[in-house]
């Protein structure tokens, strides 16, 4: 509650920088929620990129990279392992040299075939052991290691680069592009994450949350999640109801008269749906401590009296009924998928014959 407006306004920035409004639809797989503990509700931040919680393989690798042409590979940096299984001797001292030699001519060529497309940060899916961490480092390459899967898959949409399974297939139109890679430090507890921003397709997103603990990083994923999906509705149709009970108490109305003017059977089946609207605005007057019967039946008058459907229960007691005042609104999508699943509900218990309760159980 306490960064209720700055939650609300980066849901809002994620999905407009995701949704296609010619299709009205967002793709989810473009947003990505990442949470780390440690931090303030309020240091929750929306990334126009990505970020990947792993750091630089070296310490000593620069910390800030501007214009990064990024080599996304999905091959380790090691020498090529014999593929029949044979054991392989190793009998005297220059036997050893010859293959350490080997090992870092292997080394040394991987690197330059980076080098030379002009790359200038390598993120690679595999480990590199030590050796080849110092050439790196020598050769002033930046490289992360031991990125997961779905992350390249997002580092390689972001930046426009094509994920690479072997070092021969490495060229310049492979290489993703970034505005800046960053590393992000987080206080004492010396974790580091990576963020890549200003990508080629800023279309793909990350929301960083912070908090106290897990729970509290958990839970705003979740409130997060719950906001996007709204604005997600809103995308897809634009097109509102006010809340508080109000369409419920005008459609209750609406169906009530609609009722009178059927002389036939279906006259109480429509009434009773009727009351049955009723139901959500009677719980919410329970809920904020007013007498649930009076508030409905005064505000039901009003409606007649003023023809103003907006009117519905002041539950926060701002001391207006007129929800359009309140600024209480709900997405119509969601409205009605709520009263369909409802009437849905009722449908599959009435072709039920015999309900059987508790006590008729043996």
């Amino acid at each position: 509650n306490r960064c209720h407006r700055q939650m609300a306004e980066i849901a809002v920035d994620a999905i407009m920088s995701v949704a296609d409004f010619d299709r009205k639809d967002v793709d989810f797989e473009l947003i990505k929620v990442e949470g780390k503990v440690g931090g303030k509700m309020e240091d929750t931040m929306l990334i126009k990129g990505v970020i990947i919680d792993k750091d630089m393989s070296h310490p000593q690798m620069p910390k800030n990279i501007k214009d990064a042409k990024i080599a996304i590979l999905t091959c380790p940096f090691e020498p090529p392992k014999p593929k029949t299984k044979h054991g392989l001797e190793v009998k005297s001292v220059e036997d050893y040299r010859k293959l350490r030699e080997y090992e870092l001519q292997k080394f040394e060529t991987m690197v330059k075939q980076v080098k030379d497309t002009g790359a200038n940060l390598v993120i690679c899916q595999w480990g590199f052991d030590d050796e080849a961490n110092h050439l790196l480092l020598q050769r002033k390459l930046p490289a992360v290691r031991w990125v997961g899967g779905p992350e390249i898959e997002l580092i390689a949409i972001a930046t426009g680069g094509r994920i690479v399974p072997r070092f021969e297939e490495l060229t310049k139109e492979k290489l993703g592009t970034a505005g800046t890679v960053r590393e992000l430090s987080f206080g004492t507890t010396k974790e580091k994450m990576l963020v890549i921003e200003d990508c080629n397709n800023s279309r793909a997103v990350t929301i960083f949350i912070r908090g106290g603990n897990k729970m509290i990083v958990e839970e705003g994923k979740r409130s997060i999640h719950d906001a996007l999906c709204v604005i997600r509705n809103l995308v897809k149709d634009s097109r509102i109801v006010y809340g508080g009970g109000a369409p419920e108490i005008s459609c209750s109305l609406a169906v009530a008269e609609a009722a009178k003017k059927i002389s036939t059977l279906e006259q109480y089946a429509m009434k009773s749906f009727s009351e049955a609207l009723e139901s959500v605005p009677l719980a919410l007057a329970e809920n904020s401590g007013f007498a649930p019967i009076h508030t409905l039946a005064d505000i039901k008058s009003r409606q007649i009296k003023e023809k103003n459907p907006r009117l519905g229960i002041d539950c926060l007691n701002k001391g207006t009924n007129d929800m359009k005042t309140q600024s209480v609104i709900e997405t119509l999508s969601s409205k009605r998928a709520q009263i369909l699943l409802a009437v849905q509900l009722t449908k599959m218990i009435l072709k039920i014959d015999d309900v059987r309760g508790s006590a008729d159980q043996v």
